[in-house]
């Protein structure tokens, strides 16, 4: 029987960008996850209000059920419907988005209750054009785009190969191995959660600026 790979998709040129991005929406729409190239790592993407969507999403990259995901927002007028964007969150995102930092907040009393984890939600907005066109619509459930546990893909090809089972994958290039920094700022000082490109240091100046 032979086995149907991921269509890939380039975003090289203008008009292959328009396409890719709106199968991309197409597919969301339908309640499909879709791999996408993030200003740090490949992800696989579902529309973050969609349940059933970010259930297949888990189910793709053998995630349990009961780990958060993250999700990617176009602006911070989408974050902040998502989360409390006052205080440290605010001065955080102005400070590093777009860009790799996801901000773990209190979420608002209107969050899909799917989403984050008890009380609070991560959110980023990525530094990546065709990441914030596919946003613009919703915001999106994602992670990265690998097994449970194991490496992520470098490649749009590698992505494709390593889930076959996904309709779609956005080929925007080479990416890195390393996943944006997570922030926790629901408590009295930021609390790293995961580490990676924007350090702890950076963070904790941004947090004491006062506002304005």
């Amino acid at each position: 029987m032979k086995v149907v790979q991921p269509t890939v998709m380039s975003v090289a040129g203008a008009v292959e960008r328009a396409a890719a991005v709106a199968a991309a929406l197409d597919a969301l729409a339908a309640g499909r996850p879709v791999g996408v190239p993030t200003d740090t790592v490949y992800g696989l993407a579902a529309a973050a209000s969609d349940e059933q969507a970010v259930e297949r999403l888990f189910r793709l990259k053998q995630r349990p059920a009961e780990r958060s995901i993250a999700v990617i927002v176009a602006d911070t007028a989408a974050a902040a419907q998502l989360v409390e964007f006052d205080g440290s969150a605010g001065r955080l995102a102005e400070r590093f988005w777009p860009g790799p930092l996801t901000i773990v907040a209190t979420r608002t009393p209107s969050a899909p209750v799917h989403l984050g984890k008890g009380s609070t939600i991560g959110v980023r907005l990525p530094d990546d054009a065709i990441m914030q066109a596919i946003a613009a619509p919703r915001p999106l459930a994602v992670t990265s785009a690998n097994l449970h546990g194991s490496p992520t893909p470098t490649t749009a090809q590698g992505v494709a190969d390593l889930l076959p089972d996904l309709g779609l994958v956005i080929d925007g290039g080479a990416r890195g191995v390393a996943s944006s920094t997570v922030v926790d700022v629901t408590g009295p000082v930021p609390e790293i959660l995961r580490e990676g490109p924007v350090s702890l240091e950076e963070i904790s100046e941004a947090v004491a600026e006062s506002p304005g």
